[in-house]
């Protein structure tokens, strides 16, 4: 975007610049803050004070409200649950094996859209790189393509005695350190090798010599965990309008593609087994994949009920939202491998509910006597902790035998000797980024977007602006579910606070059943109606509201102001229970509300925004307040809820999005982000990003401050007239192109909105 393009601010450098005709006349009314009818002035000079919340967080001492931090993931599991009992009383009325054969068919069709769809089958290219002799067995050394360029690290366990074709048998790995090289997939598949099997293995994204996010400087993976890469990756493909899970499930069809090619393997004979993720990867690929034949997840179906009574939603391949919203649990895998021999294999002390792995077994054997075959189904326990232990093991050969060779196998396993992670690298470095380069599930991710992206034309005239505008808000509503209440607003007292001018009502509103909207509201001192801004920090309604602070600027320049805790944030923000959820919390906020709001087809964008818009209810319900004259000022997460509510609420006459991030696509296009999950919509980016809403307010007034990148960091003023070009073309084509402004600080300094009225 060149200048003159549109009005923007560095304020690194003092510079103002706005279109040639206006330049000088702007300078003046942006950096002196003194003129008429402009948005904005430069406010602060140097640092806020320190503001202190103390007596601004109010709920804490009130016994009435000690379970407010509970109130989001009790809502969202009030909504799970009801989804679940609906699913519950559906499958209650099956009553022959047809029904069977449709739910299956639905399972499907579902989880492929939700997975967004597969890649195309192309050549596999394996090679095998190197082959480790052992006595009665042997292990290749692979590597193939499952998507071109997209590596993907095996090794092949096969018998050296024994008359070939064998029974194959798929084992997906989980998220134990060391990716294939476990000790205890080894001995597994050794086991196999041994008594007649050939198993097939593979590096999973994110493990093994498969670490996406790999610092190739310091040799050593980005992020502690794969979990936390999954997650992270999983973030950048739900923009996409895909989940993580499309590449990890595609790797392992792929990897039975491979399997099947072998000479050695009879196709009539496959299984697929594996723990925890793998026993995640062996109910999916199970129920998507017709030629595996004997199923076995270990330590991992329970029932997504028991899960978010305990330990919440997993890592992002663990979950395929809207899943709850499509009716979908984890007794669905079973039934739709009925009716082939499926074994659960669970833990009693495992993390994953015992109860819901039986409620789930209990549902699938009426499944499978529906499909003539309960004989079929069993579930093995043993009285232990998470792990494919010797007793689920020997419970997993006996089961292969049975299905396979026609026989159980009794025999008690041997312990072997395990190779060392080196020995069993597929590639020279023992990471792929460094070996072969390639694809990642990000640069995948980021084709994706490229070819998916919107057809936007030209906001070149005033009705392409509109339909713009249109365009947006049917994709808040549909994407971001952004659907308020339109009762009358409950709001109840809970004291005044006096300071010298002014003064702040506490107060909570009920946006909806079940959801309690803390909020101040600080009115200033004399007679009159003033103008009025909604303030919306990610970090809550305190945030910015003490002595000295963004609000209080506001409210002593003449400004009514609600500062709110929508749901989730400030006061009602779900806090960690531990380290390992601490650790969740640096990176993606709260995850389980996050995720268990995308499993029921909800946003905590959209809900945000609907708490936001009842608080516009709250302040157009004011004597005080001139309802022509509503503004809203949202910070960083905050200011990404306001954009969204501004784009359905002409109410709002003026906006200040500060900190807010650049952009989604920014997401796909950084291999790292922090705090974004809590912002994500899924597929938006197949519709719109932050910009095209800024785009669907002019001529509005929008000012744009210190826009963050996806690890929190400030863009500089050059990229953002890149990103916003659409944006200010929109405001120039509705003849107001003075009325967006965007500026960039310098470090330590805060810049503050103040909206000028026309004197």
């Amino acid at each position: 975007m060149r200048e003159e393009e549109g009005p923007c601010a560095d304020l690194r450098s003092g510079a103002c610049l706005a279109p040639p005709d206006s330049r000088t006349r702007s300078r003046t009314r942006m950096c002196a803050g003194i003129a008429a009818a402009v948005m904005f002035a430069c406010l602060f000079a140097g640092p806020l004070r320190a503001q202190s919340s103390a007596d601004l967080d109010f709920l804490a001492g009130l016994p009435d409200f000690t379970r407010v931090r509970s109130m989001l993931p009790d809502y969202l599991n009030h909504l799970a649950m009801a989804l679940l009992e609906k699913r519950c009383r559906a499958v209650g009325q099956w009553s022959s094996a047809d029904d069977v054969r449709r739910r299956k068919a639905y399972l499907r069709e579902r989880m492929v859209r939700a997975l967004g769809g597969f890649p195309e089958r192309m050549p596999l290219k394996a090679r095998t790189v190197g082959v480790l002799k052992r006595n009665g067995y042997k292990i290749e050394k692979i590597v193939f393509e499952s998507q071109p360029r997209f590596y993907v690290t095996a090794n092949l366990y096969l018998p050296t005695t024994g008359q070939p074709p064998f029974p194959g048998v798929l084992f997906p790995l989980g998220h134990e350190r060391g990716g294939k090289s476990n000790a205890t997939w080894q001995q597994v598949l050794v086991t196999l090798a041994r008594r007649g099997y050939v198993g097939m293995t593979w590096d999973p994204v994110g493990q093994g010599e498969r670490v996406q996010l790999f610092d190739v400087d310091f040799e050593e993976p980005k992020v502690a965990s794969s979990t936390t890469e999954h997650s992270i990756l999983g973030v950048q493909c739900l923009l996409a309008g895909d989940l993580v899970a499309r590449y990890t499930i595609w790797d392992g069809i792929r990897a039975l593609d491979y399997l099947l090619s072998r000479q050695e393997v009879d196709p009539a004979r496959i299984a697929c087994t594996g723990n925890s993720g793998g026993g995640t990867h062996t109910a999916y690929l199970a129920a998507l994949d017709d030629r595996v034949q004997v199923a076995m997840p270990s330590c991992y179906l329970t029932s997504w009920g028991r899960l978010l009574e305990t330990i919440g939603p997993q890592d992002a391949e663990q979950c395929l939202p809207p899943w709850l919203k499509d009716g979908l649990d984890h007794a669905d895998f079973v039934d739709a491998f009925a009716p082939k021999p499926y074994l659960i294999l669970s833990a009693i002390r495992d993390f994953f509910s015992i109860s819901g792995a039986r409620e789930t077994y209990r549902e699938a054997g009426r499944t499978y006597t529906l499909m003539g075959a309960r004989e079929k189904l069993s579930m093995f326990e043993a009285d232990d902790g998470h792990g494919y232990t010797a007793p689920r093991r020997q419970a997993a050969y006996s089961w292969l035998g049975r299905w396979l060779k026609g026989r159980e196998d009794l025999e008690p396993e041997q312990p072997i000797q395990p190779e060392s992670e080196e020995d069993l690298h597929s590639t020279e470095s023992g990471q792929v980024v460094v070996s072969l380069g390639g694809e990642t599930v990000a640069s995948l991710n980021l084709k994706r977007v490229e070819q998916g992206r919107p057809a936007r034309p030209p906001l070149s005239g005033a009705q392409a602006v509109t339909a713009n505008k249109e365009l947006m808000r049917r994709d808040v509503r549909e994407l971001a579910g952004f659907s308020p209440q339109a009762s009358r607003l409950d709001v109840k007292p809970f004291g005044t606070i006096d300071r010298e001018g002014y003064s702040i009502e506490k107060l909570i509103y009920e946006s909806e059943p079940g959801i309690l909207t803390p909020a101040l509201l600080f009115v200033p001192r004399g007679e009159g109606r003033h103008p009025a801004v909604i303030y919306v920090n990610g970090d809550g309604k305190a945030a910015g509201a003490g002595p000295g602070g963004e609000v209080e600027q506001l409210v002593r320049r003449g400004f009514v102001v609600l500062a709110i805790d929508a749901r989730g944030t400030g006061e009602t923000r779900p806090l960690p229970n531990d380290e390992q959820a601490r650790e969740v919390y640096r990176f993606f906020g709260h995850y389980d509300s996050a995720m268990t709001a995308l499993l029921v087809g909800k946003t905590l964008v959209g809900m945000r925004a609907e708490d936001v818009s009842r608080g516009v209810d709250l302040l157009v319900s004011r004597p005080e307040v001139d309802r022509e004259r509503i503004y809203g000022f949202g910070v960083e997460a905050g200011a990404t809820v306001l954009l969204h509510e501004a784009v359905m609420d002409d109410r709002l006459k003026k906006v200040a999005l500060e900190g807010m991030l650049e952009s989604y696509e920014s997401v796909v296009m950084y291999h790292l982000q922090r705090d974004v999950l809590e912002s994500a919509i899924p597929g938006v980016l197949k519709e719109y990003d932050l910009p095209d809403l800024v785009a669907a307010l002019s001529p509005r007034a929008v000012w744009i401050t210190d826009a963050r990148d996806p690890l929190g960091k400030r863009v500089g003023l050059a990229e953002l007239r890149k990103v916003y070009a659409r944006s200010i073309d929109a405001f120039t084509a509705t003849g107001a192109p003075g009325s967006i402004r965007i500026a960039v600080t310098r470090p330590g300094e805060k810049l503050g909105p103040v909206f000028e009225e026309s004197r």
